[in-house]
């Protein structure tokens, strides 16, 4: 098989690369030219470049694939160019899938478990119909926007599969990855939002989800992906039983809703990601977003590692990196 890959310099991206060519599939790797590849150190894949909005790259890029596995996206929360996040994730999207169906080839697209919207708690799988008025976040209005444009093309005759991940988690997290850089260096001493649940999958788990659906999945089909979920504080728990190191201290409620409103103006008026802003605070104590993965395991045979055993192999990965950097200075 041959694959073409958006965003293969990416987290997610890169260890789906990986594992094509471990299998023995030719991949293509869509990248701007200005993208950093360092993730992608070792592979054999062949690059195409271009703006994830340019059809005339996508269609060049595209030439004798047999499957697109769209994974570029831009993502954050907080202080972000909204107009930016629309041209990569509402546009670029839109430039695949038409392109994709133009040529005939068959669509893998990496949506996320947030186009579901704030299910307040209410555990759903992918018959829940949204209920949620407006948006938490542009990552979530922009991706919810994506995610119909890739609907609306199998209705107009894209072959296309979507995969709704929850949180991703591996050794080089891009997220919790810094979060567990500075746990076990000791460095982080607060923490907010104990009660926060989060649904996590791990990278490569979500890789196998996504080969897996483009392999046998149907037309039009939806997979969440997740393999259980935890608390931040069952979390931080879970890491210091494993390290022996002490769990961060809660911050109170109010003092980190203060502080989001009052850094939030000055990151806009900056050009600065404050730590905490509104939207971070929104998604830490106001949203939550419950998922069951039950379909993607009894149609796809997903069988993904425990969600202790993804934070385990991250956390022994991340340590592992640690030593490697200290035994080079």
């Amino acid at each position: 098989m041959k694959a073409l890959v958006t965003g293969a310099n990416g987290f997610t991206g890169s260890h789906l690369v990986k594992a094509l060519e471990q299998r023995g599939d030719t991949v293509v790797g869509f990248v701007r030219e200005t993208s950093l590849c360092d993730r992608l150190q070792g592979c054999a894949l062949q690059f195409a470049y271009g703006d994830i909005g340019d059809r005339g790259a996508l269609k060049t890029a595209m030439a004798g694939v047999d499957v697109v596995f769209h994974t570029a996206a831009y993502v954050e929360l907080g202080v972000v160019d909204a107009n930016k996040m629309a041209r990569v994730n509402i546009d670029g999207t839109r430039a695949v899938a038409e392109t994709a169906k133009a040529l005939g080839i068959k669509l893998v697209y990496c949506s996320t478990i947030g186009v579901y919207g704030d299910t307040q708690g209410q555990l759903i799988d992918e018959t829940f119909k949204r209920t949620q008025e407006g948006f938490s976040s542009a990552y979530d209005r922009t991706k919810y926007e994506a995610q119909q444009i890739v609907d609306r093309a199998v209705k107009e005759g894209l072959y296309a599969v979507s995969v709704m991940p929850s949180g991703i988690f591996g050794a080089d997290d891009p997220h919790f990855g810094p979060v567990m850089d500075a746990f076990l260096a000791g460095k982080l001493k607060v923490w907010a939002g104990g009660d926060r649940i989060t649904g996590i999958v791990h990278v490569d788990d979500l890789v196998a989800a996504m080969l897996l659906a483009a392999d046998q999945a149907p037309n039009g089909a939806h997979y969440i992906i997740s393999a259980g979920e935890l608390s931040t504080r069952e979390m931080f728990n879970f890491l210091s039983q494993e390290t022996g190191m002490a769990p961060p201290v809660e911050m109170p409620k109010l003092v980190v809703r203060a502080a989001g409103y009052l850094l939030d103006p000055i990151g806009r008026v900056l050009n600065w990601q404050p730590p905490i802003s509104r939207e971070r605070v929104h998604y830490i104590y106001d949203r939550c977003v419950r998922v069951d993965a039950t379909k993607a395991r009894q149609e796809l045979g997903w069988n993904p590692r425990s969600v202790e055993d993804t934070l385990r192999e991250a956390l022994k990965r991340q340590q592992s990196d640690e030593a490697a950097i200290a035994g080079e200075a």
